[in-house]
């Protein structure tokens, strides 16, 4: 993965979408993580949140983020996005990674699912595969941005 882009150009990405610092959307994301909560049990896989997942879409829920190589591929912080038997798929990827994860958003031009793990890191699943965005919130961020995903294998148990 190449480095991660400079956060005044992250944050100008995130600015030019709405986002400012501080935002915080608290019920909106309380809602639909319970509506992700409410489908994976359904799917028959129980998905827990965490105070990290609702931190991160209470900031950004509600915006649209094209990435700028590719506008047609809009980043949303909108954990109840996915696909029939997604949560399967998180659970069999939470299990080779040995760390709960929770979806946390959805890019739109791939249908690829932004997972967060109880580490703090971001992680991308896709129906060619999952990858890695970034150890941390800023490196995802600038990997949504450009539209940069990296090799996973290092993070299997």
């Amino acid at each position: 993965m190449r480095p991660p882009a400079p956060w005044p150009e992250v944050e100008a990405w995130l600015r030019g979408a709405g986002w400012f610092a501080g935002r915080g959307e608290w019920g909106e994301a309380e809602r639909l993580v319970a509506v992700r909560v409410a489908d994976a049990a359904r799917q028959g896989v129980p998905l827990e949140p965490w105070g990290a997942v609702l931190g991160f879409v209470a900031r950004f829920v509600g915006l649209r983020f094209p990435v700028p190589l590719a506008p047609e591929r809009v980043f949303l912080a909108h954990p109840a996005l996915g696909y029939e038997g997604d949560a399967e798929d998180i659970a069999e990827l939470a299990g080779d990674l040995g760390r709960r994860l929770f979806p946390v958003g959805y890019e739109t031009g791939e249908a690829g699912i932004v997972l967060l793990d109880d580490l703090g890191r971001f992680f991308y699943l896709h129906h060619t595969g999952p990858s890695f965005l970034g150890h941390d919130e800023a490196q995802a961020l600038s990997s949504l941005m450009r539209g940069d995903q990296d090799d996973i294998g290092e993070f299997y148990v």
